[in-house]
């Protein structure tokens, strides 16, 4: 009987394309995976692209840089679609950008800068010169890019805004500017090693001129911070040699700023994200959305010196560090669009804003607009991309194999079928193989209750029967017979826009789900206790006490010092991986998000802390996962991902007896490449294979 194995790698398109790594390991005829190849299954389900791009009159072209998913293009105008970034060692994506004077020029800059909790980093930028058959890696360094300019003529000419480490300080943050084709980059703009640029905008009409956003931001496992003394809105007139600060104070220390500081209408700081956009039809008209107290949309008429607060509503304010782009119509200034949770647009200078109506998905990052065709847009969301040729009165969504799985799992069908979690979009079930000449579409998928966050496992005696979870500690058993999913959760409380110190329980926002090997009507659910029940939901149990260290500083309400942001993503000490030992019942494994290792041996009963035996576990680093050996009941694995507090080397442990004692096994593994995942062969005892970040 196939088990129903979790894989707990984050922010994969499933099973989508070749790893690079991999396929340069396979030309080695030495390399017992050379003959290793992967088979898209899908689903073509869409998934989160940070921003997207055309090439101006050509109705064909586009391509787009997905959050997890590489970079993608069209020649069809949007009907097929190739991956164009799989030999590239990223596949998190902040910005694409086409030459305006040369089509055949794409840069690239790697790292999305929507710094959700679970962001993937970047490693620079990235150029092509034969519009995306090539690539050169013209600038590595890790972090995040937010976006790429480039001089209307001239494609050696470009502008990076580098919002760098979401989990860390570091020095290299700000705008950077090439003149020589991506050879060289300069640091034109910066502000300190904890604020990095977000936004940048190029005046066609006269490319000396530009407007930076610099943005103060960092993300911890526990904790959204958008906002600080650094964040601000800049101006050059040279080309980037020099910048003025406009808001929303005097800023010292800024390499290049006169730092003048004047006001001029916008609002008081602290500031956080800052969009920002100049009319290509009327330079003097500039439009930037600023996160602040008194934030909104506000425009300048005179290229930048005064400004007026245009719209304050929530609209354009929603979860400003996730959502903070503006986009003007290439040839009406008063025609505006600020991507939200709704598609806004504005026809009276941001004065007023209606939903947009038609794109598939909710969650807006980008919108480009033809700059010789207004009427022709691609829209970039949470669900991949809509396409518009008639100015947004209807839309094609082309169907992407870009979704975000948080976990994925099989189950015993025959052909077995794969099922998870995918970010913004649900659970998914499909097929592994298809009898069918079309092979397996999306039709082939269907939902299995939960939502998009967790783990989906199926009932290894009828897989028909399927536990999914959600975020919030949200737990659905789905029955196929029926097509419907109901609610068996712990602990029903909806915690949005709490702390987690006010919780009774904390999940975490992928908190751990397990059916037992020896029992299937036992599943576990992991809060800051672990869970159990016996009769499929019905009733559950408390089996343990907290299991975290409880450490009540790192469970406050998150956000700030403008906006909050808690929707059980930043909920911390929780249970973040557990197991069961398959030839022992009783042996059970917790691992915890802020660094501890438990273990039982009474089903239970009483728990044994063995984490000060792990050496060289970094402290508050995350379990990310627990193996539990088919080859000795007190054989297991442990994986700690310690990115999220800016630390990215791998750690990888192994015990024989039940966790007195650990090896360490990650001397042979790169030094900078996190791991997320452990598994052990079921039947060749020593055969391990490990899914890190890269």
């Amino acid at each position: 009987m196939r088990s129903h194995r979790l894989i707990g790698m984050v922010a994969l398109a499933l099973l989508s394309v070749c790893w690079s790594a991999l396929a340069q390991e396979a030309k080695d005829e030495t390399n017992p995976l050379r003959h290793l190849k992967y088979r898209l299954i899908g689903p073509s389900a869409g998934g989160r692209v940070s921003r997207a791009c055309g090439v101006a009159g050509d109705p064909m072209i586009y391509y787009l840089g997905a959050a997890s998913g590489g970079v993608w293009k069209t020649s069809d105008g949007g009907l097929t679609w190739k991956s164009i970034f799989d030999d590239q060692p990223t596949s998190s994506i902040g910005a694409v950008a086409v030459a305006p004077s040369d089509p055949n020029v794409v840069y690239v800059g790697s790292g999305e800068a929507n710094i959700r909790g679970n962001v993937a980093p970047g490693n620079g930028i990235y150029k092509s010169s034969d519009a995306g058959k090539t690539w050169q890696h013209v600038w590595k360094q890790k972090g995040q890019i937010g976006h790429i300019v480039i001089h209307p003529k001239s494609a050696n000419v470009a502008y990076a805004a580098v919002l760098g480490s979401a989990f860390g300080p570091n020095p290299e943050r700000g705008v950077y500017r090439t003149t020589d084709g991506g050879k060289t980059w300069n640091q034109v703009l910066k502000k300190d090693a904890d604020t990095g640029a977000i936004d940048i905008s190029i005046d066609p009409n006269n490319p000396r001129i530009l407007f930076a956003a610099l943005w103060q931001a960092r993300r911890t496992p526990w904790n959204l911070t958008s906002g600080g003394p650094g964040s601000g809105l800049y101006r050059s007139d040279d080309g980037g040699d020099t910048w003025k600060l406009l808001g929303p104070k005097k800023s010292e220390g800024v390499k290049g700023g006169k730092g003048e500081g004047e006001k001029d209408g916008l609002p008081e700081g602290p500031w956080g994200r800052v969009g920002v956009a100049i009319a290509p039809s009327n330079s003097q008209r500039v439009y930037a959305l600023i996160e602040a107290e008194n934030g909104g949309l506000y425009r300048s008429d005179d290229g930048g010196d005064k400004w007026e607060l245009v719209h304050g509503g929530r609209s354009v304010r929603l979860r400003p560090w996730y959502f903070g782009t503006v986009h003007v119509d290439p040839k009406n200034p008063d025609v505006v669009y600020c991507p939200s949770l709704r598609l806004l647009k504005s026809t009276d200078g941001g004065k007023t804003f209606k939903n947009l109506k038609g794109p598939h998905h909710v969650d807006h990052h980008d919108l480009w607009i033809d700059p010789k065709n207004p009427s022709r847009m691609i829209d970039s969301n949470d669900g991949g991309v809509d396409i518009t040729t008639n100015g947004g009165a209807t839309w094609y969504w082309p169907p992407m194999p870009i979704s975000q799985f948080y976990h994925i799992s099989v189950d015993n069908s025959v052909p077995y079928r794969v099922m998870g979690n995918m970010q913004d979009l649900g659970t998914a079930s499909g097929p592994s193989n298809s009898l069918s000449s079309a092979g397996i579409t999306l039709a082939d998928w269907h939902t299995v209750g939960g939502g998009e966050t967790g783990f989906s496992v199926a009932d290894p005696i009828d897989p028909g029967i399927v536990y999914s979870g959600e975020y919030q500690g949200i737990l659905t058993v789905y029955n196929h017979k029926t097509r419907q999913a109901r609610n068996i959760s712990a602990y029903p409380f909806n915690g949005s826009g709490r702390g987690a110190v006010e919780l009774k329980y904390r999940f975490q926002w992928t908190a751990p789900l397990m059916i037992s090997p020896h029992d299937p009507k036992t599943i576990y659910h992991g809060a800051n206790v672990l869970f159990r029940t016996r009769d499929q939901g019905t009733t559950w149990e408390k089996i343990s006490k907290d299991l975290t260290r409880d450490d009540t500083p790192k469970q406050q309400w998150s956000g700030g010092p403008i906006t909050g942001d808690n929707t059980g993503a930043e909920n911390y000490c929780t249970i973040f991986a557990i197991a069961e030992s398959p030839l022992k019942k009783g042996v059970l494994w917790a691992g915890s998000d802020d660094g501890l290792v438990h273990v039982s041996q009474d089903d239970g009963k009483s728990w044994k802390n063995v984490t000060k035996s792990i050496p060289g576990l970094p402290e508050w680093g995350t379990v990310g996962c627990i193996e539990a050996s088919r080859h000795g009941p007190g054989i297991a694995y442990v994986v700690v991902d310690a990115h999220r507090l800016d630390n990215n080397r791998p750690y990888l442990w192994k015990t024989t007896n039940f966790g007195e004692s650990w090896m360490d096994l990650t001397a042979n593994l790169h030094n900078d490449d996190y791991l997320r995942v452990v598994r052990e062969d079921p039947a060749r005892p020593g055969l391990l294979f490990v899914g890190s970040e890269h």
